[in-house]
């Protein structure tokens, strides 16, 4: 991606035409060449906005308020001390999530940015002649729908992730002179995901041999045979993270697990590795990437030194075998410090220990890894009655990430939740907001809470509608959910 930057421009430029809420007419001046794309759409500039897409969807993950740090926060996975602003810990800790801060107003406007460029991408697709050769004209259009649609399902789960039950429009391909699509139930937006997401594999399976652009961090993925068991574990995905797990589909995961195996092209190592050997294995997937390159966006979190892991990974991680040494994962991802480091901005909250997960300005930011669908195959394996099985996959994280002894098989329902949770816990650690997502869809509204203060931190359970869209929208409903109220399911 790093060596792409010079055409992506464009795909940032498209973003601007996608605030869903803004109803300003005002041309795009700095951008002149985005009503060509649209209006007379060339093969460079579409590959370009496709492109775009992919940087588009890292670009909130690895920054202060982006989707690592906030959600860590909010799940009691990490602290960050940022002396010069307190809403780190008043607003993600204490609650609750300002609609109109760049805290609570976040994971809203650039997914809609993205999805809208990725309906102009398949409007050009229609009025486009040809990508090359007339040969390879209709495969290329295919391989490039099959991305978009995974892309646009993609954004479209990050929004229901942070934002849970507040619903979402999904009716967003329209002109921005017409009325705003409505907010619809969480339940509607899943089925767009999941509706996105089939037909993304549909159409990939009708994409020849490659994409005609590169998908930088998608190494083993890159092309359209292969990038299907990306969509699938977004399917997978979508069907457990986005309910409480009550109601999750897990028959419907398994099966989109099970196709990322059976699919899996001669001589390539599918995206989720039945028989993982090495930690290294558990590692293998696809990546959001950085660079120290100009023009190009570096891992904040390397930098970002008020960051602090929560002292309860290091009084909560288990022991391997010789009785001493913690979980691999912990070692693996944790720096003890000499001495803790206190906030300043408030009192109660210290923490001896670090992450060293992102070790680099280049340091990649995981988006899919095997060692996660493993995991989750447990979970589904176990609600769908195949208890054994569950215990081996959970063993095979347990014994060779954690380098943790095996466990027994677990007495029943809440026993198999604890292990899953704890295996979740260190092998997702500060990746992406897994423990909060975990605990809200286990728990509901029963986060934990800093047992230091309980009085004063509090459960943050979903994001607000940001004040802009509820600025659009006078009277909407969804408008008034807090993000402290209790789980609507």
């Amino acid at each position: 991606m790093s060596n792409k930057l010079t055409s992506l421009v464009l795909g940032a430029a498209l973003g601007m035409l996608a605030v869903p809420a803004c109803d300003l007419n005002i041309p795009d001046l700095n951008n002149p060449g985005l009503e060509p794309l649209e209006n007379n759409p060339t093969a460079a500039g579409v590959t370009a906005a496709a492109t775009g897409m992919l940087v588009t969807i890292r670009g909130n993950k690895s920054t202060a308020v982006g989707y690592v740090n906030q959600l860590g926060i909010l799940g009691r996975e990490s602290y960050d001390f940022d002396p010069n602003d307190s809403r780190f810990i008043a607003e993600d800790l204490g609650g609750a999530l300002q609609k109109g801060s760049p805290f609570g107003g976040s994971f809203w406007a650039g997914s809609f940015s993205n999805i809208r460029a990725g309906n102009i991408i398949l409007h050009a697709l229609d009025k486009l002649a040809s990508f090359s050769d007339p040969m390879t004209a209709a495969q290329d259009k295919l391989a490039t729908k099959g991305y978009v649609e995974t892309m646009q399902a993609w954004e479209f789960f990050f929004v229901t992730m942070t934002h849970y039950d507040t619903g979402a429009p999904v009716d967003v391909d329209r002109d921005l002179t017409a009325a705003l699509g409505p907010l619809v139930s969480k339940a509607e937006v899943i089925k767009k995901i999941n509706d996105l997401l089939d037909q993304g594999q549909t159409d990939l399976q009708g994409g020849g041999d490659t994409f005609p652009f590169p998908l930088s961090g998608f190494d083993g993925f890159d092309t359209p045979a292969t990038f299907i068991e990306v969509n699938r574990a977004l399917r997978a995905r979508a069907a457990v993270y986005t309910v409480d797990h009550s109601k999750a589909d897990y028959a419907t995961a398994l099966m989109a697990l099970n196709a990322i195996v059976s699919s899996a092209p001669a001589m390539t190592t599918p995206l989720l590795n039945d028989a993982p050997a090495t930690a290294d294995d558990l590692q293998a997937g696809v990546f959001f990437t950085f660079s120290t390159n100009p023009g190009d966006t570096t891992n904040t979190l390397f930098s970002r030194k008020s960051v602090l892991a929560h002292p309860h990974l290091q009084t909560d991680a288990q022991k391997q075998a010789d009785g001493t040494t913690l979980d691999q994962r912990f070692v693996d991802k944790i720096k003890v410090l000499a001495k803790p480091v206190q906030s300043t901005n408030d009192s109660t909250l210290n923490s001896p220990i670090t992450f060293q997960n992102y070790s680099a300005a280049d340091s990649p930011v995981p988006a899919i890894r095997n060692e996660e669908l493993i995991l989750l195959r447990a979970e589904a394996l176990w609600f769908t009655s195949d208890h054994a099985n569950a215990l081996i996959e959970l063993n095979k994280v347990r014994t060779i990430s954690g380098k943790l002894p095996a466990l027994a098989a677990p007495a029943d329902d809440t026993a198999f939740i604890n292990a899953l949770l704890y295996e979740r816990r260190y092998s997702l650690m500060y990746e992406g907001g897994y423990r909060w997502i975990d605990l809200r869809r286990f728990f509901g509204n029963n986060i934990e809470v800093d047992d230091v203060a309980p009085t004063k931190h509090t459960a943050n359970v979903r994001f607000p509608v940001p004040q802009g869209e509820c600025d659009a929208r006078p009277g909407e409903p969804a408008c008034t959910i807090v993000s402290t109220d209790p789980i609507m399911n």
